[in-house]
Protein backbone atom coordinates (compact mmCIF):
# COMPACT_ATOMS: atom_id res chain seq x y z
CA UNK A 1 0.00 0.00 0.00
CA UNK A 2 1.35 3.50 -0.92
CA UNK A 3 2.05 6.33 1.83
CA UNK A 4 1.28 10.06 1.87
CA UNK A 5 3.85 12.52 1.96
CA UNK A 6 2.88 12.66 6.30
CA UNK A 7 3.25 9.34 6.27
CA UNK A 8 7.08 9.21 4.87
CA UNK A 9 7.74 12.13 7.02
CA UNK A 10 6.66 10.37 9.81
CA UNK A 11 8.18 7.08 9.10
CA UNK A 12 11.68 8.99 8.53
CA UNK A 13 11.50 10.86 11.47
CA UNK A 14 10.22 7.84 13.73
CA UNK A 15 12.19 8.12 17.62
CA UNK A 16 9.72 5.71 19.18
CA UNK A 17 6.12 4.30 19.44
CA UNK A 18 4.83 4.67 22.84
CA UNK A 19 1.29 3.46 21.69
CA UNK A 20 -0.35 2.19 19.23
CA UNK A 21 -1.55 5.74 18.27
CA UNK A 22 1.30 8.09 19.74
CA UNK A 23 4.79 8.44 17.42
CA UNK A 24 7.55 10.39 18.69
CA UNK A 25 8.90 12.24 16.17
CA UNK A 26 12.59 13.61 15.83
CA UNK A 27 12.31 17.26 15.11
CA UNK A 28 14.46 19.35 12.19
CA UNK A 29 13.31 23.06 13.61
CA UNK A 30 12.05 24.40 16.45
CA UNK A 31 10.66 28.35 16.13
CA UNK A 32 9.97 30.41 18.83
CA UNK A 33 8.34 33.80 19.32
CA UNK A 34 7.78 36.31 22.21
CA UNK A 35 4.48 35.68 22.94
CA UNK A 36 4.57 31.92 23.90
CA UNK A 37 7.67 30.71 24.26
CA UNK A 38 8.68 32.92 27.45
CA UNK A 39 5.92 30.75 29.45
CA UNK A 40 7.47 27.40 28.24
CA UNK A 41 11.41 29.25 29.02
CA UNK A 42 10.45 30.11 32.74
CA UNK A 43 8.88 26.98 33.19
CA UNK A 44 12.09 24.90 32.29
CA UNK A 45 13.76 27.43 34.58
CA UNK A 46 11.44 26.87 37.25
CA UNK A 47 12.37 23.10 37.11
CA UNK A 48 16.15 23.33 36.65
CA UNK A 49 16.03 22.31 32.86
CA UNK A 50 17.40 25.50 31.04
CA UNK A 51 18.59 23.54 28.38
CA UNK A 52 18.08 23.65 24.73
CA UNK A 53 18.58 20.18 22.28
CA UNK A 54 20.15 21.78 19.58
CA UNK A 55 20.71 25.64 19.13
CA UNK A 56 21.18 24.75 15.22
CA UNK A 57 17.78 24.13 15.29
CA UNK A 58 15.76 26.81 16.63
CA UNK A 59 15.04 29.91 14.97
CA UNK A 60 13.87 32.72 17.49
CA UNK A 61 12.12 36.11 16.64
CA UNK A 62 10.39 39.41 18.32
CA UNK A 63 7.44 39.78 16.24
CA UNK A 64 3.84 39.87 17.47
CA UNK A 65 4.58 42.93 19.42
CA UNK A 66 7.37 44.59 17.91
CA UNK A 67 9.11 46.88 19.21
CA UNK A 68 7.65 46.49 22.45
CA UNK A 69 4.44 48.77 23.70
CA UNK A 70 4.21 48.22 27.20
CA UNK A 71 6.50 47.00 30.11
CA UNK A 72 4.81 43.98 29.65
CA UNK A 73 5.47 43.18 26.14
CA UNK A 74 9.10 44.56 26.92
CA UNK A 75 9.38 41.78 29.88
CA UNK A 76 8.56 38.95 27.15
CA UNK A 77 11.03 40.54 24.87
CA UNK A 78 13.75 40.46 27.40
CA UNK A 79 12.68 37.07 28.42
CA UNK A 80 13.27 35.46 24.55
CA UNK A 81 16.47 38.00 24.32
CA UNK A 82 18.53 37.19 27.40
CA UNK A 83 17.40 32.83 26.58
CA UNK A 84 18.48 33.08 23.04
CA UNK A 85 22.01 34.71 24.66
CA UNK A 86 22.31 32.72 27.27
CA UNK A 87 22.14 29.36 24.74
CA UNK A 88 23.76 31.02 21.70
CA UNK A 89 21.04 30.28 19.43
CA UNK A 90 22.42 32.20 16.58
CA UNK A 91 19.19 32.56 14.50
CA UNK A 92 17.42 35.21 16.90
CA UNK A 93 15.70 37.72 15.37
CA UNK A 94 15.71 40.71 17.18
CA UNK A 95 14.22 44.33 16.55
CA UNK A 96 15.46 45.58 13.09
CA UNK A 97 15.97 42.49 11.84
CA UNK A 98 12.84 40.95 12.87
CA UNK A 99 9.57 39.80 10.58
CA UNK A 100 6.39 37.99 10.76
CA UNK A 101 7.87 34.58 11.63
CA UNK A 102 5.85 32.83 9.08
CA UNK A 103 7.59 34.56 6.64
CA UNK A 104 10.83 35.53 7.94
CA UNK A 105 12.30 31.45 8.45
CA UNK A 106 11.05 30.27 5.25
CA UNK A 107 12.38 33.09 3.77
CA UNK A 108 15.59 32.60 5.72
CA UNK A 109 16.04 29.22 4.33
CA UNK A 110 15.33 26.69 7.61
CA UNK A 111 12.28 24.88 5.60
CA UNK A 112 12.84 22.31 3.42
CA UNK A 113 10.88 19.11 2.44
CA UNK A 114 10.49 16.53 4.29
CA UNK A 115 11.16 18.65 7.34
CA UNK A 116 9.13 18.14 10.64
CA UNK A 117 8.70 21.62 12.17
CA UNK A 118 6.84 22.86 15.37
CA UNK A 119 6.15 25.97 16.96
CA UNK A 120 3.95 27.28 19.70
CA UNK A 121 1.74 29.35 16.71
CA UNK A 122 -1.13 27.91 14.84
CA UNK A 123 -0.11 29.42 11.42
CA UNK A 124 3.00 26.77 11.66
CA UNK A 125 0.71 25.10 9.52
CA UNK A 126 2.19 27.43 6.72
CA UNK A 127 5.77 26.08 6.69
CA UNK A 128 4.29 22.43 4.82
CA UNK A 129 4.17 24.80 1.60
CA UNK A 130 7.81 23.37 1.44
CA UNK A 131 6.41 19.58 2.15
CA UNK A 132 7.46 19.68 5.65
CA UNK A 133 4.95 18.54 8.23
CA UNK A 134 4.58 21.58 10.02
CA UNK A 135 2.33 22.22 13.37
CA UNK A 136 1.08 24.64 15.97
CA UNK A 137 1.60 23.36 19.95
CA UNK A 138 0.78 24.05 23.42
CA UNK A 139 3.41 25.06 26.03
CA UNK A 140 4.13 21.20 27.06
CA UNK A 141 4.75 20.05 23.45
CA UNK A 142 7.25 23.48 22.79
CA UNK A 143 9.00 22.52 26.24
CA UNK A 144 10.09 19.32 25.49
CA UNK A 145 10.61 19.92 22.03
CA UNK A 146 12.74 23.05 23.02
CA UNK A 147 14.81 20.56 25.38
CA UNK A 148 14.92 17.45 24.25
CA UNK A 149 14.10 18.02 20.32
CA UNK A 150 11.17 15.48 20.18
CA UNK A 151 7.31 16.08 19.88
CA UNK A 152 4.77 13.35 20.62
CA UNK A 153 1.68 13.38 17.45
CA UNK A 154 -1.12 10.88 16.56
CA UNK A 155 -0.60 9.89 12.44
CA UNK A 156 -2.99 12.20 11.22
CA UNK A 157 -5.66 11.35 8.21
CA UNK A 158 -5.03 12.94 5.11
CA UNK A 159 -7.73 14.97 3.30
CA UNK A 160 -6.27 15.62 -0.64
CA UNK A 161 -7.06 18.87 -1.38
CA UNK A 162 -7.15 18.87 -5.72
CA UNK A 163 -7.55 22.22 -7.66
CA UNK A 164 -7.95 22.73 -10.96
CA UNK A 165 -8.06 25.14 -13.50
CA UNK A 166 -6.72 29.02 -14.31
CA UNK A 167 -7.69 31.20 -11.57
CA UNK A 168 -9.50 34.17 -12.81
CA UNK A 169 -7.60 37.73 -13.37
CA UNK A 170 -8.19 39.17 -10.03
CA UNK A 171 -8.44 36.23 -7.91
CA UNK A 172 -5.43 34.86 -5.82
CA UNK A 173 -4.68 31.89 -3.49
CA UNK A 174 -6.58 33.95 -0.58
CA UNK A 175 -9.59 33.65 -2.40
CA UNK A 176 -9.08 29.98 -3.48
CA UNK A 177 -8.36 28.79 0.77
CA UNK A 178 -11.49 30.81 1.57
CA UNK A 179 -13.53 29.33 -1.11
CA UNK A 180 -12.12 25.81 0.23
CA UNK A 181 -12.57 26.24 4.05
CA UNK A 182 -16.55 27.61 3.71
CA UNK A 183 -16.60 23.70 1.81
CA UNK A 184 -15.10 21.70 4.50
CA UNK A 185 -16.50 24.17 7.52
CA UNK A 186 -13.85 25.35 10.37
CA UNK A 187 -14.35 21.44 11.48
CA UNK A 188 -13.91 19.73 8.44
CA UNK A 189 -10.17 18.91 8.57
CA UNK A 190 -10.13 18.40 12.34
CA UNK A 191 -7.07 16.60 13.05
CA UNK A 192 -6.30 16.20 9.43
CA UNK A 193 -3.55 16.95 6.81
CA UNK A 194 -4.74 19.23 3.82
CA UNK A 195 -2.57 17.90 0.87
CA UNK A 196 -2.81 20.81 -1.68
CA UNK A 197 -2.15 19.16 -5.44
CA UNK A 198 -4.05 19.63 -9.14
CA UNK A 199 -2.76 21.99 -11.85
CA UNK A 200 -3.80 25.56 -10.24
CA UNK A 201 -1.14 24.91 -7.17
CA UNK A 202 1.81 23.57 -9.55
CA UNK A 203 1.01 27.04 -10.93
CA UNK A 204 1.14 29.02 -7.53
CA UNK A 205 4.31 30.67 -6.65
CA UNK A 206 5.73 29.40 -2.96
CA UNK A 207 4.26 32.68 -1.77
CA UNK A 208 1.18 31.57 -2.90
CA UNK A 209 1.41 27.83 -1.78
CA UNK A 210 1.94 29.24 1.64
CA UNK A 211 -1.02 31.12 1.75
CA UNK A 212 -2.88 28.17 1.65
CA UNK A 213 -1.31 26.22 4.18
CA UNK A 214 -1.44 29.22 6.26
CA UNK A 215 -4.94 28.45 6.40
CA UNK A 216 -5.45 25.36 6.31
CA UNK A 217 -5.61 25.50 10.71
CA UNK A 218 -9.03 27.58 9.79
CA UNK A 219 -10.45 24.17 8.52
CA UNK A 220 -9.03 22.65 11.70
CA UNK A 221 -6.18 21.01 9.98
CA UNK A 222 -3.13 20.09 11.42
CA UNK A 223 -1.14 21.03 8.85
CA UNK A 224 -1.73 22.17 4.92
CA UNK A 225 1.01 20.55 2.79
CA UNK A 226 1.98 20.63 -1.09
CA UNK A 227 4.31 18.40 -2.68
CA UNK A 228 7.98 19.86 -3.34
CA UNK A 229 8.33 20.54 -6.88
CA UNK A 230 10.61 22.85 -9.48
CA UNK A 231 9.82 26.11 -7.39
CA UNK A 232 10.00 24.72 -4.22
CA UNK A 233 13.92 24.05 -5.62
CA UNK A 234 14.01 27.23 -7.11
CA UNK A 235 12.82 29.43 -4.04
CA UNK A 236 15.64 27.40 -2.47
CA UNK A 237 18.20 27.57 -4.59
CA UNK A 238 20.30 30.20 -2.82
CA UNK A 239 20.22 28.09 0.71
CA UNK A 240 20.54 24.27 -0.97
CA UNK A 241 23.11 25.27 -3.24
CA UNK A 242 26.16 23.32 -2.39
CA UNK A 243 24.14 20.30 -1.11
CA UNK A 244 22.77 19.28 -4.69
CA UNK A 245 24.53 19.20 -8.51
CA UNK A 246 22.47 21.20 -10.17
CA UNK A 247 18.01 22.07 -9.65
CA UNK A 248 17.21 19.28 -11.42
CA UNK A 249 18.80 16.89 -8.80
CA UNK A 250 17.34 18.73 -6.03
CA UNK A 251 13.94 17.89 -7.84
CA UNK A 252 14.76 14.68 -8.27
CA UNK A 253 15.27 14.64 -4.28
CA UNK A 254 12.23 16.15 -3.42
CA UNK A 255 10.52 13.34 -5.24
CA UNK A 256 11.00 11.13 -2.43
CA UNK A 257 8.59 13.03 -0.14
CA UNK A 258 6.30 12.76 -2.77
CA UNK A 259 2.81 11.01 -1.87
CA UNK A 260 2.37 7.63 -3.80
CA UNK A 261 -0.25 7.12 -6.34
CA UNK A 262 -1.86 4.36 -4.42
CA UNK A 263 -1.84 6.28 -1.17
CA UNK A 264 -4.65 6.41 0.96
CA UNK A 265 -6.56 9.26 1.89
CA UNK A 266 -9.34 9.47 4.09
CA UNK A 267 -11.11 11.98 1.68
CA UNK A 268 -10.60 13.36 -2.06
CA UNK A 269 -11.97 17.14 -2.32
CA UNK A 270 -11.90 18.37 -6.00
CA UNK A 271 -12.41 22.18 -6.66
CA UNK A 272 -12.35 23.71 -10.27
CA UNK A 273 -11.46 27.63 -9.54
CA UNK A 274 -11.44 28.54 -13.01
CA UNK A 275 -14.92 30.49 -12.66
CA UNK A 276 -14.01 31.64 -9.20
CA UNK A 277 -14.68 34.89 -8.14
CA UNK A 278 -12.93 37.06 -5.04
CA UNK A 279 -13.74 35.63 -1.89
CA UNK A 280 -15.73 37.63 1.41
CA UNK A 281 -15.87 36.46 4.65
CA UNK A 282 -18.94 37.98 7.11
CA UNK A 283 -19.99 37.25 10.56
CA UNK A 284 -17.39 35.58 12.84
CA UNK A 285 -15.67 32.24 11.44
CA UNK A 286 -13.20 31.49 8.80
CA UNK A 287 -16.34 29.89 6.99
CA UNK A 288 -18.75 32.58 6.71
CA UNK A 289 -17.64 33.21 2.93
CA UNK A 290 -19.41 34.58 0.06
CA UNK A 291 -18.95 35.83 -3.26
CA UNK A 292 -17.78 39.19 -3.26
CA UNK A 293 -20.87 40.24 -5.46
CA UNK A 294 -22.79 39.75 -2.03
CA UNK A 295 -20.59 41.57 0.04
CA UNK A 296 -20.08 44.62 -2.57
CA UNK A 297 -21.38 48.11 -0.65
CA UNK A 298 -20.57 47.10 3.23
CA UNK A 299 -18.61 50.11 4.83
CA UNK A 300 -15.64 49.36 6.62
CA UNK A 301 -13.31 51.76 8.53
CA UNK A 302 -10.08 50.15 8.29
CA UNK A 303 -8.18 48.20 5.72
CA UNK A 304 -5.53 45.97 6.59
CA UNK A 305 -2.88 44.50 4.36
CA UNK A 306 0.14 42.49 6.09
CA UNK A 307 0.24 39.37 8.16
CA UNK A 308 1.64 36.01 7.78
CA UNK A 309 -0.85 35.37 5.30
CA UNK A 310 -0.72 38.09 2.99
CA UNK A 311 2.52 40.26 3.68
CA UNK A 312 4.46 38.94 1.48
CA UNK A 313 6.53 41.07 -1.81
CA UNK A 314 4.01 39.30 -4.85
CA UNK A 315 0.51 40.33 -1.86
CA UNK A 316 1.90 44.01 -2.34
CA UNK A 317 2.66 44.03 -5.78
CA UNK A 318 -0.97 42.90 -6.45
CA UNK A 319 -2.33 46.04 -4.10
CA UNK A 320 -0.71 48.25 -5.93
CA UNK A 321 -1.38 47.53 -8.78
CA UNK A 322 -4.95 49.23 -7.85
CA UNK A 323 -3.37 51.65 -5.74
CA UNK A 324 -1.32 53.88 -7.90
CA UNK A 325 -2.78 57.27 -8.67
CA UNK A 326 -5.50 56.53 -6.73
CA UNK A 327 -6.28 57.32 -3.17
CA UNK A 328 -7.88 55.86 -0.16
CA UNK A 329 -11.73 57.08 0.44
CA UNK A 330 -11.37 59.58 2.98
CA UNK A 331 -13.30 57.89 5.74
CA UNK A 332 -10.99 55.32 5.61
CA UNK A 333 -7.78 54.89 7.47
CA UNK A 334 -5.19 52.05 5.97
CA UNK A 335 -2.37 50.33 7.24
CA UNK A 336 0.24 48.31 5.38
CA UNK A 337 2.82 46.08 7.50
CA UNK A 338 5.58 44.20 5.04
CA UNK A 339 5.94 40.71 6.84
CA UNK A 340 9.85 41.35 6.86
CA UNK A 341 12.80 43.73 6.24
CA UNK A 342 13.60 41.92 3.26
CA UNK A 343 9.88 42.71 1.85
CA UNK A 344 9.77 46.12 3.06
CA UNK A 345 13.42 47.04 1.40
CA UNK A 346 12.04 44.80 -1.88
CA UNK A 347 8.81 47.35 -1.78
CA UNK A 348 10.89 50.41 -1.36
CA UNK A 349 13.21 49.60 -4.23
CA UNK A 350 10.54 48.35 -6.54
CA UNK A 351 8.46 52.28 -5.70
CA UNK A 352 5.38 50.22 -4.02
CA UNK A 353 6.45 51.95 -0.63
CA UNK A 354 5.62 55.26 -1.91
CA UNK A 355 2.30 54.44 -4.19
CA UNK A 356 0.96 52.91 -0.67
CA UNK A 357 2.36 56.37 1.22
CA UNK A 358 1.09 58.95 -1.79
CA UNK A 359 -2.53 56.96 -1.51
CA UNK A 360 -2.86 57.39 2.01
CA UNK A 361 -1.67 54.36 3.59
CA UNK A 362 0.17 54.61 7.01
CA UNK A 363 3.05 52.28 6.51
CA UNK A 364 4.40 50.42 9.31
CA UNK A 365 7.42 48.19 10.23
CA UNK A 366 6.98 44.20 10.19
CA UNK A 367 5.15 42.85 12.39
CA UNK A 368 2.12 40.48 13.78
CA UNK A 369 0.56 43.41 16.39
CA UNK A 370 -2.83 44.28 13.93
CA UNK A 371 -3.79 40.74 13.62
CA UNK A 372 -4.38 39.31 16.68
CA UNK A 373 -5.51 43.11 18.07
CA UNK A 374 -2.44 44.23 19.89
CA UNK A 375 -0.51 46.67 18.48
CA UNK A 376 -0.81 48.77 15.01
CA UNK A 377 -3.90 48.58 14.20
CA UNK A 378 -6.50 48.06 16.69
CA UNK A 379 -10.53 48.27 16.07
CA UNK A 380 -12.19 50.41 18.36
CA UNK A 381 -16.02 48.74 19.43
CA UNK A 382 -17.77 48.66 16.33
CA UNK A 383 -15.53 49.05 13.83
CA UNK A 384 -15.05 47.37 10.71
CA UNK A 385 -11.88 46.66 9.20
CA UNK A 386 -11.23 45.04 5.43
CA UNK A 387 -8.16 42.68 6.37
CA UNK A 388 -5.90 40.37 4.57
CA UNK A 389 -5.14 38.54 8.04
CA UNK A 390 -6.38 34.94 8.47
CA UNK A 391 -9.40 34.91 11.38
CA UNK A 392 -12.42 36.90 11.76
CA UNK A 393 -13.06 35.85 15.19
CA UNK A 394 -15.51 38.28 17.36
CA UNK A 395 -12.60 40.61 18.76
CA UNK A 396 -10.11 39.10 16.45
CA UNK A 397 -8.41 42.61 15.91
CA UNK A 398 -9.97 44.71 18.83
CA UNK A 399 -13.06 44.34 21.06
CA UNK A 400 -16.35 44.75 19.86
CA UNK A 401 -14.21 44.96 16.06
CA UNK A 402 -15.40 42.87 12.69
CA UNK A 403 -12.58 41.72 10.42
CA UNK A 404 -13.95 40.72 6.29
CA UNK A 405 -10.95 38.56 5.45
CA UNK A 406 -10.14 38.85 1.72
CA UNK A 407 -7.05 39.12 -0.27
CA UNK A 408 -4.77 42.16 -0.90
CA UNK A 409 -5.93 43.15 -3.93
CA UNK A 410 -9.78 43.39 -2.84
CA UNK A 411 -8.23 45.29 0.14
CA UNK A 412 -6.64 47.86 -1.69
CA UNK A 413 -10.25 48.11 -4.13
CA UNK A 414 -12.06 48.46 -0.59
CA UNK A 415 -9.48 51.09 0.65
CA UNK A 416 -10.25 53.47 -1.94
CA UNK A 417 -13.84 52.43 -2.25
CA UNK A 418 -14.49 52.99 1.46
CA UNK A 419 -16.28 50.09 1.17
CA UNK A 420 -16.54 46.11 0.49
CA UNK A 421 -15.19 46.32 -3.66
CA UNK A 422 -14.98 43.97 -6.65
CA UNK A 423 -11.45 44.46 -7.17
CA UNK A 424 -11.64 43.27 -10.63
CA UNK A 425 -12.79 46.62 -12.46
CA UNK A 426 -10.25 48.11 -10.88
CA UNK A 427 -6.97 46.49 -12.60
CA UNK A 428 -4.75 48.74 -14.08
CA UNK A 429 -5.41 48.87 -18.04
CA UNK A 430 -3.17 46.64 -19.54
CA UNK A 431 -1.94 44.03 -16.87
CA UNK A 432 -3.57 40.90 -16.27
Amino acid sequence: MGRTIVEKIFTGHCRDTPTLVNTILSLDVVMCHEITTPIAITDLVARGMDRVFDPEKIKVVIDHVTPAKDSKTATQGKILRDWARRHNIRDFFDIGRNGVCHALFPEKGFIRPGYTVIMGDSHTCTHGAFGAFAAGVGTTDLEVGILKGVCSFRLPKTIKVDIAGPLPRGVYAKDVILHIIKHLTVNGATDRVMEFGGSAVAAMSMEARMTLCNMAIEAGATCGICLPDRTTAEYLWPFIQEDYASIDAAIATFKQWHSDPDAVYEQELHFDVSDLAPQVTYGFKPDEVKDISEMEGVRVDQVYIGSCTNGRIEDLREAARVLKGRKIADQVRAILSPATPKVYSQALEEGIIKIFQDAGFCVTNPTCGACLGMSNGVLAEGEICASTTNRNFNGRMGKGGIVHLMSPLTAAATAVAGRITDPRPWLIRGTT
